[in-house]
């Protein structure tokens, strides 16, 4: 399996520069996930991966071999399409083979590798039927299938699962995790969904605008984000933002906006000491906020909730801080009653500081 490492590639469509300086190495048999909004640039590197787009600028290497210059079908790579791109008339078993028989690989190997990955997946009982008479996440499975019986070093997988509902999409979610323990090879996963992002990789780049973000494992970016972008983006509900001032008073650091003043952990007293009055952005995830009457003013929000969602488990809340809009999960199965204001304490572990001009974490 090759390590795969993106040397400062470049994409433009004439004079439209859309990727910009893309530094990236993936390790062997590791799962990495492309993640970001539409437009963000991850499409286009892994069609740059497969081949399918040219490389404007920069390398591509596979194991230190540069491979830009390469066909597709000299890369040792196998690809997942999102519409599945199955063959109507072949049933599941030729469609599995399919690339196999151009290869005119001996029919036993061809029998023997579809029965394998057919186990894998799930698919031994399809195997005579037709697209046609199968479920959105069978089908799904036999594209899959048909990647994994080609033997490459390295998967390809474009959005696989933004065309199934959600039920289906957790259900193949699942799978896929299973599969990749079970196949172990290098598999580059590209999708706007965080929970894929977060459920799957064992590393997530984040991109937005051509750029990467950040890139690291799931609790890598979730604890610790590089910036105000990837803050918001991963985590559901997303993280609270306000505006917040820095102060100190009595040697403690705080942060102070519309409706709060909230004190700081003691290592941050430094960033407060060298920049009095500097106005951030304060980041507070909803499951960080725990309803808790008994809290002291300086480390709780008071918070008049506006809805309450009733999910089963838990209770999303939004509520008023100030003019600004904060949510909360509530995992108790307290009464709330619209109107109400309720004490919120936060450990001040979980407060994150972004410059409000860079939006960089402080």
């Amino acid at each position: 399996m090759p390590r795969i490492r993106l040397d400062n590639l470049v994409k433009r469509y004439g004079a439209l520069e859309v990727l910009h300086d893309i530094d990236l190495i993936m390790e062997d048999n590791e799962f990495t996930v492309l993640v970001g909004p539409s437009g963000c640039g991850k499409s286009t590197t892994l069609r740059m991966v497969a081949g399918l787009e040219t490389v404007s600028e920069g390398e591509i290497y596979m194991d230190d071999r540069p491979v830009s210059k390469l066909e597709p079908k000299d890369r040792d790579i196998a690809m997942v399409f999102q519409d599945y791109a199955l063959y109507p008339h072949m049933n599941v078993a030729r469609n599995m083979s399919f690339a196999l028989r151009l290869q005119k690989a001996p029919k036993d190997e061809i029998d023997r590798k579809v029965r394998d990955v057919a186990e894998i997946l799930g698919l031994t009982d399809y195997l005579g039927r037709k697209p046609g008479e199968l479920s959105g996440g069978q089908r799904q499975r036999v594209a899959m299938g048909r990647a994994l019986t080609r033997d490459a070093g390295t998967f390809l997988f474009d959005e696989p699962l933004s065309n199934l509902d959600a039920k289906l999409r957790g259900q193949m979610r699942a799978e896929l995790a299973l599969m990749s323990q079970r196949v172990r090879k290098n598999m580059i996963y590209v999708t706007h969904d965080q929970i894929e992002a977060m459920t799957l990789a064992d590393r997530i780049v984040v991109m937005h605008d051509g750029y990467i973000q950040q890139q690291g494992t799931p609790s890598e970016l979730f604890k610790h984000p590089a910036n105000k972008f990837v803050a918001g983006f991963l985590g559901m509900p997303p993280m609270n933002f306000l505006d917040a001032t820095l102060t100190e008073r009595d040697g403690r650091a705080f942060a102070e906006g519309d409706g709060y003043s909230i004190a700081l952990s003691p290592e941050r007293a430094g960033t407060v000491r060298n920049h009095p009055g500097r106005e951030v952005i304060l980041g507070i995830r909803p499951s960080d906020l725990n309803y808790d009457p008994q809290a002291l003013e300086e480390s709780a929000f008071d918070l008049n909730v506006v809805v309450s969602e009733y999910v089963g488990a838990q209770s999303v809340l939004l509520c008023r801080c100030g003019s600004a809009n904060v949510t909360v999960e509530l995992k108790s199965e307290t009464p709330i009653a619209l109107g109400e204001t309720l004490r919120f304490s936060v450990n001040p572990a979980g407060i994150h500081l972004f410059d409000k001009e860079s939006e960089t974490a402080l």
